[in-house]
């Protein structure tokens, strides 16, 4: 159900701004609107893209794949094992 305090004036002072609404003219865009907004979106689209994908233009991703390459690329010599000198005849006793 309305709430009739939101409503205030009469039914007669709604039909007469309701009808000074009807009575203005209707606006118009300026002109060459449409021209103007077709030309930038046309310009957005037509941006070269760039041959580096977004996420690797930032420098923190850079540093974290430059890492990550690093630790991967490894040779290897860190894991083989180091084997034990037997040689117990050089020695001193």
């Amino acid at each position: 159900m309305p709430n009739p305090d939101l409503y205030s004036g009469s039914e007669e002072e709604w039909q007469a701004l309701l009808g000074q609404l009807r009575r203005q003219s209707q606006t118009q865009p300026q002109p060459f609107f449409y021209t103007r907004v077709q030309a930038r979106l046309d310009a957005q689209h037509a941006t070269p893209r760039a041959w580096l994908p977004s996420w690797l233009r930032r420098p923190a991703y850079v540093a974290l794949l430059g890492i990550l390459v690093l630790a991967v690329s490894g040779d290897g010599a860190a894991l083989q094992t180091a084997h034990p000198v037997t040689h117990s005849s050089t020695l001193p006793r």
